[in-house]
């Protein structure tokens, strides 16, 4: 993924997942993927699909002021 290495990935889906006080399970159901996609997503492991980050971006969009800092600072 051109832009963003796998660490960074893990970093904001993190901060994304505590900005929004959400569980690895709440924010799964919203990006309606499994909580152990989340888990190895926030653990490095794997990295989103181009799609999911997609969903995240759009995610942050609608975070206001939070999200725009996440996007500016991760993309």
């Amino acid at each position: 993924m051109p832009g963003i290495g796998q660490l960074r990935i893990a970093q904001l889906v993190r901060e994304t997942r505590q900005c929004l006080k959400f569980t690895q399970v709440k924010l799964a159901t919203m990006l309606g993927v499994s909580f152990h996609t989340i888990n190895r997503w926030e653990n490095g492991r794997t990295q989103p699909s181009p799609l999911a980050i997609k969903q995240i971006k759009e995610l942050l969009h609608q975070m206001g002021e939070p999200g725009e800092a996440l996007l500016a600072k991760y993309f």
